[in-house]
Formats: structure tokens, C-alpha cells, sequence
């Protein structure tokens, strides 16, 4: 049996009529919902949530890069390597977007580019793991 419950008969026309409806607050709960979708193995979800903060605020770096990893995570290389070389023309000396943007390389089969920008991941911050994709060698 099926318990009556409340019915929504509310229409939005179009995409626009959904921005409309968002503001400041609401794009920080889907950025952060974003993070959670991604930890969650959800990227395309992740994706979903960011298109509309970018949509509205298309200078955020820190919303490009999760969606640039939520792209990459959904193996959607070419949309992630377009978002980490935004972020990277934006913050040349984030060694993560570096990192992150060798790592699709190599998944696309461009070892010389993915060698390239670990090399300066690891330049920028040497971390082990950046050391050690980089082929630098991190005994002394």
C-alpha cells in the first residue's frame, strides 16, 4: 500500500532557473559535497555538483582543481588535462597540479609531457613520491 505523501509540482524552465536559484552559501555546500562525492568514488557525481560553482565563479582555482581530479578519477583525461593546465596557467608553482596533470599524461600515454611536469612537481616540492616519479634519486 502507498502512504500518500506530498506532491511538488514545481517546474524549473531551463538550466538558468537553477544558477538563479544559487548563491554563495549553496556553492560552498556543493563544493564541499563535491569533496565528499569524489572521496566517495563518485566523480562524475563530484562533477555534476562543480559544473554549477564554476558556472558562477569560473575564476575559482580551488573548484577547478577538484573537478580537474573528479575528471581524472572518472578517466575523462582530456577534461582533466585541460582543468590542471588552467589551474596551472593560474598558479604556476602548484607542484599538485603538476603532479596531477604527469599523472594524466601517463595515463594518456605522453611520457615525455608527464616526465616534464613531474620533474617540476618535484623541483617545486620534493616530496617522496614526486622525487621518486620524477626518477630523481632521493638516496644521498
Amino acid at each position: 500500500m502507498r502512504v500518500p505523501g506530498p506532491v511538488f509540482n514545481h517546474r524549473i524552465e531551463g538550466k538558468d532557473a537553477m544558477v538563479a536559484d544559487r548563491n554563495p552559501e549553496t556553492h560552498v555546500i556543493d563544493f564541499r559535497a563535491a569533496e565528499h562525492l569524489l572521496a566517495a568514488k563518485d566523480p562524475r557525481g563530484a562533477v555534476k555538483l562543480l559544473d554549477s560553482v564554476i558556472a558562477a565563479h569560473p575564476e575559482n582555482t580551488a573548484a577547478r582543481l577538484l573537478r580537474a581530479r573528479a575528471f581524472f578519477a572518472a578517466a575523462q583525461l582530456r577534461p582533466a588535462q585541460l582543468e590542471f593546465e588552467l589551474v596551472l596557467e593560474r598558479e604556476p608553482d602548484n607542484a599538485f597540479a603538476h603532479f596531477a596533470l604527469a599523472r594524466t599524461f601517463e595515463r594518456s600515454g605522453l611520457t615525455a609531457q608527464a616526465t616534464r611536469h613531474f620533474r617540476l612537481a618535484a623541483a617545486l616540492d620534493p616530496k617522496p613520491e614526486y622525487l621518486q616519479a620524477a626518477g630523481f634519486d632521493t638516496e644521498k
